[in-house]
């Protein structure tokens, strides 16, 4: 289904990822970045209609037009979104509308593009996404304004990561660390645990936090997504970086021995109820945003001590009474194997309907003064190397965020992001649902095997 696939082969394995925890405290600290705010940047039109703002990007005025984007977004993340969206209708006289879209969104686009209504940008979170509409002729190119903002913000990696037999469509808006574990600062200290860094440690102190009577682990089983986080970054740990890419563009089988080897430790969690909230079938219930919330609330009885969760996960967080760097805390996913894994992600906006409004909208969200509105909101983290780091809230976030960029094009990509959609990213079906039924009987490694390449191998055709 997908045949280019450069970007991610490119693409190195970043070793030293997020900074570690020290004495059962974040040790992340503040980072300073580019002075530069990202000005400079020219916007489609004629001349006489650039709006030159002081904050960075020239942008045209827009009055009288109206455009629509679409994104999976729901609450906080969309919320937030809607804030970007509105400074670019201050700076435009647009307006800009946000449209609610189902997942997978390819399959909304399609209904929508089949209807003859599709909005006029689309924010893509999977690289396999992109390729997908790329090859049905959905997305126009991005214009030369937009570029011009990705080569002077981003690094290569990303920019490859939007682009397709060389030809740049997506902005990646909105990055995302998925090695990391948020846990409960109190549960931990209550229970006397430590912080883990490998998966021994990690198992060994979930233990311990479930002999203080917290249950340790939040899993948000009924998003298959969030299983595929787990596998991911349990596989790449062990597995390697060759192997990893090797899987993702299925030149290797599901059946192969370093996938057995990482469902075998994988299920060493989910093989024990008592270490998981609500145990299976609880965690089949449970959606990510609950997942996270859960293990913040509850005062001396939370849910869960811990969840394994993106960077992202600050924005659900925040909808508690815990205060992130106090009361909640990250460290890096721990080592499986012999380096800790790094996996990443990303929301790439596109245009669908190709207008000076649409590539002005682009531009704008490829620009500095897009991404420090949302970095100051909290809960997200730019790939925008020309971010002031001072934007973000909290050291926790800084942090995370100068690992991201400090990484360059060291990174690895999540894995079923880059695979065909209806196996690596629809609710039901393919990876998710494979996982799903393992989460239930993680027993079955080799049958959960043999389901993984069945669906792989009927999508990798299609």
């Amino acid at each position: 289904m997908r045949t280019t696939r450069k970007a991610r082969r490119a693409l190195g394995t970043r070793r030293a990822a997020v900074a570690l925890v020290a004495a059962g405290a974040v040790a992340l600290t503040g980072c300073g970045g580019s002075d530069d705010d990202g000005g400079g940047g020219k916007a489609s039109g004629d001349s006489a209609s650039k709006e030159p703002s002081a904050a960075g990007v020239q942008l045209p005025k827009l009055d009288g037009v109206k455009l629509e984007i679409a994104a999976v977004w729901t609450g906080p993340e969309q919320a937030n979104f809607t804030k970007v969206l509105k400074e670019f209708q201050n700076r435009t006289g647009a307006t800009v509308t946000f449209v609610p879209a189902q997942d997978p969104i390819v399959n909304f686009l399609g209904t929508k593009i089949a209807g003859g209504s599709p909005p006029d940008l689309a924010m893509l979170p999977q690289v396999g996404a992109i390729q997908q509409a790329v090859e049905k002729k959905w997305v126009k190119p991005a214009g030369p304004e937009a570029k011009a903002e990705l080569a002077k913000n981003y690094s290569k990696g990303w920019q490859d990561l939007g682009a397709v037999d060389g030809t740049q469509y997506g902005v990646y808006f909105k990055a995302a660390n998925k090695s990391l574990v948020w846990y409960n600062n109190a549960a931990f200290q209550n229970a006397g645990a430590t912080v883990p860094k490998t998966w021994k440690e990690f198992l060994s102190t979930a233990e311990t936090i479930s002999a203080s009577g917290v249950t340790p682990v939040s899993v948000a089983g009924a998003d298959g997504w969030t299983l595929t986080d787990w596998f991911e970054n349990v596989y790449l740990s062990q597995a390697g970086p060759e192997k990893y890419d090797q899987l993702a563009q299925h030149k290797i089988k599901w059946t192969d021995p370093s996938v057995k080897d990482a469902l075998t430790t994988l299920g060493q969690l989910f093989g024990k109820p008592s270490l998981i909230s609500g145990g299976a079938d609880g965690a089949l219930q449970t959606e990510f945003p609950a997942s996270v919330t859960q293990t913040f609330t509850g005062g001396d009885a939370p849910k869960a001590a811990m969840v394994a969760a993106a960077d992202f996960a600050g924005a659900n967080v925040a909808e508690t009474d815990a205060k992130v760097g106090t009361d909640a805390k990250i460290f890096p996913f721990p080592a499986a194997g012999t380096t800790p894994p790094v996996v990443t992600g990303g929301d790439a906006a596109v245009v669908l309907k190709d207008s000076k409004g649409a590539q002005a909208l682009l531009t704008f969200l490829a620009s500095t003064d897009a991404a420090k509105i949302w970095a100051e909101a909290g809960g997200f983290v730019s790939p925008n190397k020309a971010l002031d780091g001072a934007a973000y809230p909290n050291d926790v976030q800084r942090g995370i965020a100068k690992a991201l960029i400090d990484a360059g094009d060291d990174f690895r990509f999540d894995m079923s992001d880059q695979m065909p959609q209806s196996f690596g990213g629809t609710p039901g079906k393919g990876e998710w649902k494979d996982l799903q039924d393992f989460l239930k009987n993680p027993k079955d490694v080799a049958g959960t095997q043999q389901q993984l390449e069945s669906d792989a191998a009927k999508a990798f055709k299609s």
